[in-house]
């Protein structure tokens, strides 16, 4: 793994600037893109950006669409990741629906997390993960104030997991969810947190201090890391 590279930007700018970085990674590679989407409040601002600037000058029909976790809601749900990329980001953009894969939310949550996995490894064309052929492009990733990244929430058994790529979680949250594993997640050319706001500095400076008690802090990306971070959530680094 790289040396892990830090961009900090104003609090008004980080939207702006984010979008246009990750614009500027698509752009500058032929053919297929693949790309690992995060949710939460975070990206909203950065999607919409992405979506109203970068909507003729991107070659969006080469991008392939994933998500790192999804709650175990419909799809029209406000909780769902999905949904919010959708709204936000998708239907700004021309990407036909063959290469948008919102992680299954219906029938049995274990046999969507399988689902799941048997899409990825489709997309990836093997059923194992090759450290010199990285599974996406760019995965873009939250970081909870607990430290937690997709739904690798702490304490959680899906910690451990390493033979599978998705997984099924069932406590730590009020509601079921699916979660990319840290293979499938750290299998990246790029991986990039997002992450702003002061009431997750301490959980910045935790990670990337090594603590591995916070599960962020347990990525082992075999591309290249990034943080991208405003003032505010860099104020303890």
């Amino acid at each position: 793994m790289n040396i892990p590279r830090t961009e900090i930007f104003d609090e008004a700018q980080f939207a702006s600037r984010a979008a246009a970085w990750i614009a500027g990674l698509i752009a500058a590679k032929h053919g297929r893109f693949r790309l690992a989407l995060t949710g939460g409040e975070t990206p909203r601002p950065l999607y919409r950006e992405l979506g109203a600037r970068f909507r003729s000058s991107v070659d969006w029909t080469n991008v392939e669409f994933f998500w790192g976790d999804e709650r175990f809601v419909p799809p029209d749900s406000p909780a769902s990741n999905y949904g919010m990329a959708r709204e936000t980001l998708l239907a700004q953009i021309v990407a036909p629906e063959k290469n948008i894969h919102p992680i299954p939310t219906v029938g049995d949550p274990q046999e969507a997390a399988r689902a799941y996995e048997a899409t990825l490894k489709n997309a990836y064309g093997a059923a194992r993960l090759d450290p010199a052929r990285p599974l996406f492009d760019l995965v873009l990733l939250g970081l909870g104030d607990d430290g937690h990244i997709c739904s690798l929430l702490p304490g959680s058994p899906v910690l451990e997991e390493r033979q599978h790529w998705t997984a099924a979680v069932a406590h730590g949250r009020p509601e079921m969810r699916i979660t990319l594993t840290y293979p499938a997640i750290q299998s990246s050319r790029v991986t990039a947190f997002l992450v702003t706001g002061e009431k997750k500095a301490e959980a910045v400076r935790a990670v990337r201090s090594g603590d591995t008690a916070l599960p962020g802090a347990r990525l082992k990306p075999e591309g290249e890391l990034v943080w991208l971070l405003d003032s505010a959530a860099a104020k303890l680094i």
